[in-house]
């Protein structure tokens, strides 16, 4: 399985980019996963201006850095969408690229990391909402980190958990452990399938 975690902010001194460092250490401890971080940062995507939804334009003409977007993403067979709570939805960055997608998650199984001061609930539902219409096939569990994780209370920035909060099985660690199953079952049956 090909996971990528995606980085769902860009601004300086994101805390999100920890939390997707931590998601992807544990990711790599399923055998046979090959683990990405795909930081939006990286790609200088536009403003989304295109006259024509991108999934019914067989004339589409993508940029440069639309296109490296495009064919990095089509690369995976599963997906973390690390995102956090701004003004109660996600950032408007990750909105923007998820909005140049076309059939790149197409059966392809997502799982969302969220963080904020409700730990990101209001993002996270959002966010599954419009990856459904992206053709993602959203997997029910998820990770939410309630506080604020940019405080370097809850996790450093290389991604380690505060010792306290990795002991707790209830908290994000007893989480992940159990969305990370879901992905790679959802993973494995989806790629037989297609």
């Amino acid at each position: 399985m090909k996971v990528q975690i995606i980085v769902g902010s860009t601004r300086p001194g994101r805390a999100t980019l920890n939390v997707a460092k931590w998601v992807a250490a544990e990711a790599a401890t399923i055998e046979g996963a090959e683990v990405q971080i795909v930081d939006l940062k990286d790609f200088g995507l536009p403003f989304f201006d295109e006259a024509i939804s991108p999934r019914y334009n067989p004339d589409r003409q993508p940029t440069a850095a639309v296109q490296q977007w495009l064919d990095t993403v089509a690369t995976a067979d599963a997906y973390v969408f690390v995102t956090p709570e701004y003004n109660h939805s996600i950032s408007g960055v990750l909105k923007n690229a998820i909005d140049f997608l076309t059939y790149e998650l197409k059966q392809k199984p997502v799982a969302v990391v969220s963080h904020g001061g409700v730990g990101g609930a209001r993002a996270a539902t959002h966010l599954k909402e419009i990856l459904s219409e992206a053709a993602a096939t959203m997997i029910p569990s998820g990770v939410q980190f309630v506080g604020y994780v940019n405080q370097g209370s809850l996790i450093d920035e290389d991604g380690k958990l505060d010792a306290a909060i990795k002991a707790n099985p209830y908290g994000p660690q007893g989480a992940i452990t159990g969305m990370l199953a879901d992905l790679k079952w959802h993973s494995d049956a989806l790629a037989a399938a297609r």
